[in-house]
């Protein structure tokens, strides 16, 4: 399982990687492979609003459904339309052509509220018992 350094993770299994000013949002190695084959990627509109926490879209896969929770503040400047003719590229690379969406981050965004690398290695070491 993949861990990259130099990202910031949330509980909900999202990563987030600074580009610039702007971030690359997806999810994690974890969460692609907790839900098996994805099917279908629901992405929100490019230039909405992202509250941190809340939904913005969700990823279907053979076993379940999940949410996808917004780790910044900010508002949405692309969404990956690869993923709507091949949602397996979130299995395939969760964290390079299987991103979600580019964001612009809003002064807002609580950074204290995101995991780092050894954090988020401990939250999956204690989910998987």
């Amino acid at each position: 399982m993949e861990f990259p350094e130099g990202f910031y993770y949330t509980k909900d299994h999202e990563w987030v990687r600074k580009e610039g000013d702007e971030v690359v949002i997806g999810i994690t190695d974890y969460a692609q492979q907790a839900l098996g084959d994805i099917v279908f990627v629901e992405l929100p509109a490019d230039g909405g609003d992202l509250r941190q926490g809340d939904p913005f879209g969700s990823v279907e896969a053979v076993k379940a459904v999940a949410d996808l929770f917004s780790p910044i503040v900010g508002s949405v400047t692309a969404v990956n339309l690869d993923l709507e003719d091949n949602p397996g590229l979130v299995n395939a690379s969760p964290y390079g052509d299987g991103w979600i969406i580019r964001a612009k981050v809003d002064e807002a965004t609580h950074w204290d509220e995101l995991l780092d690398v050894l954090a988020y290695q401990e939250l999956v070491k204690g989910l998987e018992g």
